[in-house]
């Protein structure tokens, strides 16, 4: 049945398209609906009633959690108010496993602490069922001298030289803050951001299905990840938009056989599992303490390919840093 949406983008009513798809036949969903915060949507009212958002919200997590896999993991993206809602049903009805803290900053609004995080539920159909892979991102360094900035004491030796396994709080990934490399859309999220949870929750040829798939982020991640996905979108204005980036994007994000998520030409996202393929690609120094000092770099021989960027009005440049690449064996 999903065959026919198999990655596609749908134009239609997220609730309507979800009831079409088979219980259990979904590896990962996503979702970032709108957060009733009256932002300007096409085609959608962004201020409903205080119960009237919850009971729809109660709707299409429950349609989440009934298509995914019981291997498979339900993802909700919003701000924290809404997210201790969704938790209350979400642990009637699947597995917690995390909140994912995702640190970006915003402004101070009145009489309140500054907002400076968005939460990500990380909820699994079947705990004891769940595919999972751990993943790490680069270690954190002084912007001018790239000394590390966290002191690993005594440990030091046994530091991986890529960097530490992800935490639940990602400081790392930064919302898209200007609009030369925004859609025309209210709250589109950062690729990379996505390409994280799908390196850590899915595997190759796995389906990932996203019902607020806005202008394609997920399904961008899911292509150059070599998964499958599939989006359902309100508005055809977002649609056309998303279909005419997939069309520009291709399953090589990866590092010979090793999928990973590249940022400005650096990984920033990789399985903890592949590093023992993927070391002999990086120059490490002998000495292991020199980390400290020295940042791990890839080896300058391989071929590099850039990748495309989206732009607001959705032409498409190339970046010609010449460190933004994918291994030509891809």
């Amino acid at each position: 049945m999903i065959k026919k949406y198999l990655n596609k983008i749908i134009q239609g009513d997220c609730l309507q398209l979800l009831k079409t798809i088979p219980d259990n036949s979904i590896d990962m969903t996503f979702a970032d609906p709108p957060f009733n915060l009256k932002k300007k949507y096409n085609g959608y009212r962004d201020s409903l009633e205080f119960q009237e958002y919850l009971n729809w919200c109660e709707q299409w997590v429950s349609e989440m959690v009934r298509i995914t896999k019981p291997t498979g993991s339900i993802f909700v993206h919003n701000i924290p108010k809404w997210l201790t809602y969704y938790s209350m049903h979400l642990n009637k009805i699947a597995d917690f496993k995390h909140w994912i803290c995702w640190n970006a900053p915003t402004a101070p609004m009145g009489k309140t602490l500054q907002p400076a995080h968005y939460g990500i539920l990380f909820y699994a159909k079947e705990k004891s069922k769940l595919e999972f892979y751990e993943i790490r991102c680069p270690h954190k360094r002084e912007r001018k001298s790239s000394y590390l900035m966290k002191d690993y004491g005594g440990k030091k030796p046994l530091l991986h030289p890529f960097g530490p396994l992800v935490s639940d709080v990602w400081s790392d990934i930064h919302r898209i803050k200007h609009n030369k490399f925004r859609d025309e859309h209210p709250c589109q999220l950062p690729v990379h951001l996505l390409e994280r949870i799908i390196l850590m929750a899915t595997d190759v040829g796995d389906v990932v299905l996203d019902p607020f798939i806005g202008t394609g982020t997920t399904a961008i991640a899911a292509k150059r990840l070599g998964r499958n996905f599939i989006g359902f979108e309100l508005d055809n204005n977002y649609v056309e938009i998303a279909k005419n980036k997939l069309l520009k994007e291709k399953a090589n994000s990866k590092v010979d056989k090793s999928w990973v998520s590249i940022y400005l030409g650096e990984i920033v996202t990789l399985r903890d599992g592949d590093w023992e393929h993927l070391k002999e690609y990086f120059y490490i120094p002998a000495d292991i303490t020199q980390i400290d000092f020295t940042p791990i770099v890839l080896k300058k021989n391989l071929k590099i390919i850039t990748p495309v960027k989206h732009c607001i009005n959705n032409n498409v440049k190339k970046i010609t840093n010449q460190d933004l690449f994918d291994l030509a064996s891809v």
